[in-house]
């Protein structure tokens, strides 16, 4: 008898411990996803990647689902299509308020396989009862809030929506079963639809007359270009930010996965020269787990003498990883920027180019070209470069470097040219002015007086000149962007979330121009830069294509005119988290993107 009553109360004190753990709120964790108001992602692991197990559901409130409930259907007297509109109008609400936040939970115990039940406390405040009263809280098929599911439902009536299919090119109704069959589809407003995209023949009927991609356009068929093509000891990656419409740091793209096997493969040296760190989990884990084997880490940056107004706010992890680092804080020229991007592996492997290591950079929800180069040689070069600024000479107290800055990797001649020692537009000029067929820009801006000059002397004599410039960069002090166009140059703003954030020329089918600097004066004569000529028939010609690619997604009309960074005339701008203008507003909070026609 005593033994019986002796694992009951053991058996109750087992249950307690238990019910504590279960409903007492856990430590801060990430919110990296949100797929519908009520479903999102927590960073259990903390190594900003979506997992297995790592998805919940709001305990006690449901929401649409892209994929919607018969039951609500009936019981809320709603269309497949109104479920799918407040499903997309409810995720925009959750990830203005929980998306790259950190959040507090409570456990409840569920037999659901969709997802593990929590509740959830942002800022001290139960994001249930938030979603309750927003009009998209939903419970046992009734809205929690009938008023505000009223307003709700009107407004999302006004979205629009269609899939859009970015492998056929093609946009469809919300019911159609080939657009919902590709694994790449994404769901947005008609209106934000790029230029170049079809209606597919199966789910409409009617040709739609009214919508520009019917109207003088030239559409590239089948998928972009190969985002990545290697060459021997060489290898170029590029980043197609139509399909990235949001920055993340999981670490999911072919770039950041690079990184990190690099630094998990490095033996005893990784030196780091970039413009500044954002925190990547996967990144800063390996570095991590790279130093504690005993590699060598050392790291250059930028940094302001106001270190409160840096632009990246993560520098001290890989400073605190470092055997020793240096910043230009100090230096007589501190207002320039320290704007390299490249790494050095073990004295013997480069990756450079224009990305910056940050969410918007390793996501690919950037622009960007990065190059891979095996070569102790040019790694030699590099450390050359490394060494002056890690010894605290930077910008204008550099010196040029009494190495070779020619190499040749298989069939590639490499040219290699550091800012502002180099003077580099000099070898650009150059290559413009000796272009027999065509010149093609993708870049973030054109600033520099003699490049622009290049460029409209070689329109003038019937050379193909096409540029994209960012949509920011139209408002650039300097820019040349009118100069081009009332020469007859064509040239492009682009119209996406996104920067596009490359400093590429492709000439002739031969040259590519590749590196962090820009086509500006700073770029060249103030910045700490890299830059690359690479000669290369193969590269030049797979560039050319991605950059036709983009030049044909983005409408004609912005031969004339500029979208607005932040508005719906940048497709994914109004939903991204970001301040793509730099004005200090986010999204629907943004001047551009209030105004939902």
């Amino acid at each position: 008898m005593k033994n019986k009553i002796l694992t009951i109360i053991i058996l109750v004190l087992l249950f307690c411990i238990f019910a504590s753990f279960v409903y007492s709120y856990k430590s801060k964790y990430e919110v990296i996803d949100v797929m519908s108001a009520d479903m999102l992602v927590l960073d259990f692991n903390r190594n900003g990647v979506a997992d297995n197990n790592e998805t919940v559901c709001i305990y006690g409130v449901d929401s649409f689902e892209p994929e919607p409930d018969k039951d609500y259907s009936s019981k809320l007297k709603l269309s497949k299509n109104d479920m799918i509109n407040l499903w997309y109008l409810g995720r925009e609400y959750g990830q203005k308020i929980l998306l790259n936040k950190n959040v507090s939970y409570k456990f409840y115990p569920s037999t659901s396989s969709k997802c593990t039940q929590v509740s959830i406390q942002i800022d001290g405040t139960d994001y249930a009862n938030l979603l309750s009263n927003s009009g998209f809280g939903l419970r046992n098929g009734k809205a929690l809030n009938p008023d505000k599911f009223k307003q709700n439902l009107e407004i999302s009536k006004k979205l629009n929506l269609v899939v859009l299919n970015h492998h056929s090119n093609k946009y469809h109704t919300l019911e159609c079963e080939y657009g919902n069959m590709a694994h790449d589809k994404i769901i947005i407003p008609f209106k934000q639809l790029p230029k170049g995209m079809k209606p597919c023949h199966f789910c409409h009927a009617v040709k739609d007359k009214k919508h520009p991609a019917n109207k003088n356009t030239t559409i590239l068929t089948g998928t972009s270009p190969a985002l990545k093509l290697f060459g021997g000891d060489i290898a170029i990656y590029k980043f197609d930010y139509t399909k990235q419409l949001k920055p993340n740091s999981y670490c999911s793209t072919d770039v950041c996965k690079l990184v990190v096997n690099n630094i998990n493969n490095a033996k005893e040296s990784i030196d780091i020269a970039i413009y500044g760190y954002e925190d990547i989990p996967a990144i800063t884990s390996a570095l991590k787990n790279a130093h504690s084997k005993g590699v060598n880490i050392r790291f250059v940056y930028d940094e302001t003498p106001d270190i409160t107004k840096n632009f990246y706010k993560s520098n001290d992890i890989i400073k605190n990883l470092s055997i020793q680092s240096q910043s230009d804080r100090f230096s007589p020229d501190s207002a320039k920027l320290m704007h390299n991007k490249f790494w050095i592996f073990d004295k013997s492997k480069v990756i450079t180019g224009s990305m910056n290591f940050s969410k918007s950079g390793l996501s690919g929800y950037d622009v960007n070209d990065v190059v891979v180069l095996n070569s102790r040689e040019i790694a030699e070069l590099y450390e050359a470069e490394f060494e002056q600024m890690l010894n605290g000479k930077f910008h204008s107290a550099k010196i040029r470097h009494n190495l070779p800055n020619k190499f040749i990797l298989g069939i590639s001649e490499i040219e290699v040219y550091f800012s502002p020692q180099y003077k580099s537009s000099k070898r650009i000029v150059e290559l413009i002015n000796n272009a027999e067929s065509y010149i093609y820009v993708p870049t973030f801006l054109i600033t520099h007086k003699d490049i622009t000059e290049a460029l409209i002397k070689a329109k003038k004599r019937n050379i193909d000149v096409k540029i994209i410039i960012d949509a920011n960069s139209v408002n650039t002090r300097n820019t040349k962007h009118k100069l081009l166009r009332e020469n007859g140059v064509l040239l492009k703003a682009e119209n996406y979330a996104g920067k596009l954030h490359s400093k590429t020329m492709i000439i002739d089918d031969e040259y590519l121009i590749i590196g962090s600097m820009n086509f500006s004066n700073s770029g060249e004569n103030k910045n700490d830069e890299n830059l690359l000529v690479i000669k290369n028939p193969n590269f030049a010609k797979n560039y050319k294509q991605f950059f036709l690619y983009l030049w044909n997604i983005i409408p004609d009309k912005y031969l004339k005119y500029s979208p607005k960074a932040e508005s719906f005339d940048s497709i994914g701008s109004c939903n991204d988290g970001v301040d793509n203008n730099f004005d200090g507003k986010i999204d629907l909070g943004d001047d551009g993107c209030k105004n939902r026609k």
